[in-house]
């Protein structure tokens, strides 16, 4: 049995839940509701997300490719 989680890659089409811009960042809650953030708005709450996160899928570094 293979228990690896694999996420799917964000694409154009995942948006920011703040402003709309091109998520990111995927928070996945317990219960496994999803918050999607651009690279501004991810920063402005990561600290809170971190306390309430399961999971932080951050792309942020394909800014910088």
């Amino acid at each position: 049995m293979n228990n690896t989680i694999v996420d799917d890659a964000l694409t154009a089409a995942d948006r920011c839940d703040r402003c709309g811009a091109q998520a990111y960042v995927r928070v996945t809650l317990e219960g496994g509701a999803e918050l999607f953030f651009c690279a501004h708005h991810n920063k402005a709450h990561e600290d809170k997300l971190k306390q309430v996160a399961l999971r932080i899928q951050d792309e942020t570094a394909r800014l910088n490719a």
